[in-house]
């Protein structure tokens, strides 16, 4: 990583296709800082910069994926604002990127994932849970206000009635409600959950073309909020022309018919389409 000597909170660490970056604070269960935060931020800058990173996956060491913001000296650490530029919240500073992303992002998730533990894996694709973990935005508990774009992100996965029901009560949710809400995409033993997670990101980098799953999830996110599919026709008319003359459509469909598989010369962020709305 470009600044691992300043990295503290977080590991990060780039195998094959995959960028592994993992919450490092396993005596504090996770709790969530504002420079953790930041490393966060810097990791995934590096990801989406490397070429040959094609899947992000985010899990955290230990026992527990995270507990929450960082209340040990009991009160909110927050970092003094900076007179000159907009202050953004911790939680947001993550989920934007997360949101802004070119790539797949897969949450590993074991043990508790509690407040910014629960808001910061919404914007991912994939959410691989252990089945003895945990989740809840206990924010109403706190006194606080849910963050992360969390009251956005979540009723769009679970339903506004769903989404009520749990940052309303401020309660935990064992790790099969969330699965049949739609919160996790799947579940596994603890100690299976960091495995699959990497064999899905395998399958996903080789098998799938960067440029076209990047292009698809940022039209999901974006063009799936609109009030009428009309943009997404013109939208779709654009991208299916220029396969014409695409080298990863051509690959993908001789690769299918010779039975091996493909190798899609495409890379992001330097291949993607510059007509995209977004």
């Amino acid at each position: 990583m470009c600044c691992a000597e300043a990295v503290q909170q977080i590991t990060y660490e780039v195998t094959d296709h995959t960028a592994l970056i993992t919450l490092n604070r396993p005596d504090a269960r996770n709790a969530y800082t504002s420079q953790m935060a930041d490393e966060i931020v810097v990791a995934l800058a590096a990801a989406a910069g490397d070429g040959d990173v094609r899947v992000v996956v985010l899990t955290g060491a230990g026992a527990d994926f995270c507990v929450g913001a960082d209340l040990s000296g009991g009160r909110l650490k927050v970092v003094e604002k900076q007179a000159d530029q907009p202050w953004l919240e911790p939680a947001s500073r993550v989920t934007r990127p997360l949101y802004e992303f070119d790539k797949p992002v897969i949450a590993a998730v074991t043990g508790a994932a509690v407040g910014v533990g629960s808001t910061m894996i919404l914007p991912a694709d994939f959410r691989i849970a252990a089945q003895d973990s945990r989740f809840g935005f206990v924010f109403s508990r706190r006194g606080l206000y849910p963050e992360g774009g969390s009251t956005w992100f979540l009723p769009r996965l679970v339903g506004l009635g769903r989404a009520s029901d749990w940052m309303i009560s401020g309660r935990l949710i064992p790790a099969t409600e969330a699965l049949n809400a739609g919160l996790v995409t799947e579940l596994r033993p603890a100690e299976d959950v960091l495995d699959r997670a990497l064999e899905l990101a395998e399958e996903i980098a080789t098998t799938t073309a960067p440029v076209s799953t990047a292009v698809i999830r940022k039209a999901l996110a974006r063009m799936s909020t609109l009030e009428s599919p009309d943009a997404v026709f013109g939208l779709d008319s654009r991208l299916i022309d220029s396969c014409s003359d695409s080298a990863d459509t051509l690959e993908g469909i001789t690769s299918f018919l010779e039975r091996r598989p493909p190798r899609f010369p495409g890379r992001v962020p330097d291949d993607l389409p510059d007509f995209l709305p977004w």
